[in-house]
């Protein structure tokens, strides 16, 4: 953080900054990849293997994706911030 603003980050350590840093987009998008597929056999499958998925279904197995992918960036922000302030603390600023 800038010494002249310490409780409000700069634009580095900005939540949409650091969400979209390509690591954590990557990251985010594997594991809602991951996830998501899971999430969906699980909850839609029938329908998906019946072939009776409406435009409503679709739409709920794009949020069942988004679910861990905002739950991954949001982590992996704040393990980033964590980490960010360890080694601030450490070098004494």
């Amino acid at each position: 953080m800038s010494e002249t603003s310490s409780s409000k980050p700069d634009d580095k350590e900005s939540f949409l900054w650091l969400a979209t840093r390509p690591s954590v987009v990557r990251r985010a998008a594997k594991i809602a990849l991951i996830v998501g597929v899971v999430l969906a056999m699980i909850n839609h499958g029938d329908k998906i293997l019946s072939g009776t998925l409406g435009a409503g279904g679709v739409f709920k197995i794009l949020l069942t994706f988004l679910v861990p992918y905002s739950v991954s960036s949001y982590s992996s922000v704040l393990a980033i911030r964590e980490r960010t302030q360890l080694v601030e603390s450490d070098r004494g600023t």
